[in-house]
């Protein structure tokens, strides 16, 4: 099966609406595919995003995606900005399709004079529906994999067991009253975070304004959770609603917080009550160095919740421009 008359195309500000669509409808995107979550950091990116248009104006499926400039010339990067990238399409979208996308990208780019692709292909716990034809084409084309990193997810309707090691915290956090709730302290969390992180030299990725932003244009889907004691947060989980799986963008524990289990509470609350229903809980990954060193300490954190292996590949395909 082949589309007649189409195409590939650079996102222009007319495709919004129909773009946005396409992602409520997908068998495969998030919400971290909206315009309006992509474009809050549009200053730190040149967006090189692309549609493919069968006909007139049928949009079939998009590629949120970022120009990066290398000494050899540009990329395309899809996307530096996001966690995950890769094609998004609806449930038509069949592998000599893909195949088709893959054909018609590469000569895209080589009349843009676009030298490679750097493709972050999307975890498969966050698709509705098998959507690994892109895969399957990147391997026809001849792609080759530069990175694989590791994402640790709990399969909410039949997880291992959470380990002693979590399942005692969880019991003292009972024992003491720590209550659950959602929270909208964004500074409070944001200093705990800041605290936490800097510890390990590192930094959040959002800052508290862009956070503001995003829960404001998202409240359904980007939730502040806060492990209560004695009237004061003590732990902090900031959740990424992603349809079937959902993520925890952050996680911040105090003192007093490690000392009682809030965040071993705060996540019992996420799996077992406030997203029972769903069917993956995602920690994100653990791996450095481009994927080639795992992070056993973070890991191990995270598996003793029951989280086991996804993982996230990326792969690099190399054009070749006209003369």
């Amino acid at each position: 099966m082949r589309l007649e008359r189409l195409r590939v195309e650079a996102y222009r500000p007319e495709h919004r609406g129909r773009w946005n669509a396409l992602v409520r409808a997908s068998k495969n995107g998030t919400f971290l595919f909206h315009r309006d979550f992509m474009e809050y950091h549009r200053d730190r990116f040149e967006d090189l995003s692309l549609v493919a248009i069968e006909g007139e104006d049928n949009i079939v499926a998009l590629l949120p995606a970022a120009r990066e400039r290398r000494q050899d010339g540009d990329w395309l990067s899809t996307h530096p900005g996001l966690t995950y990238g890769g094609w998004v399409s609806d449930q038509r979208m069949t592998t000599p399709i893909m195949l088709q996308l893959f054909d018609l990208l590469r000569a895209w780019a080589s009349a843009e004079r676009i030298m490679g692709l750097r493709y972050k292909a999307m975890p498969s716990c966050y698709h509705r529906l098998p959507a690994e034809e892109d895969l399957y084409a990147l391997f026809v084309q001849g792609a080759a994999l530069v990175r694989q990193d590791v994402s640790s997810v709990i399969e909410l309707g039949g997880a291992p067991a959470w380990s002693k090691g979590k399942r005692q915290p969880l019991a003292k956090a009972r024992a003491a009253g720590v209550s659950v709730t959602e929270s909208r302290d964004l500074e409070a969390f944001m200093e705990m975070l800041g605290e936490v992180l800097s510890a390990h030299g590192v930094a959040p990725v959002h800052t508290a304004e862009e956070l503001a932003q995003l829960m404001a244009a998202f409240p359904d889907e980007i939730r502040l959770y806060a492990a209560g004691l004695d009237g004061r947060a003590v732990a902090f989980v900031l959740l990424f609603d992603a349809g079937q799986t959902v993520h925890t963008q952050y996680m911040a524990s105090g003192p007093d917080g490690r000392a009682v289990g809030g965040l071993e509470a705060i996540v019992d609350h996420i799996q077992h009550t406030a997203y029972a229903g769903r069917r993956f809980l995602s920690f994100g990954v653990s791996t450095e160095d481009g994927g080639r060193v795992l992070n056993h300490g973070l890991v191990s954190l995270k598996e003793m919740f029951g989280a086991r292996a996804v993982v996230a590949p990326t792969y690099e395909l190399t054009f070749t421009p006209p003369a």
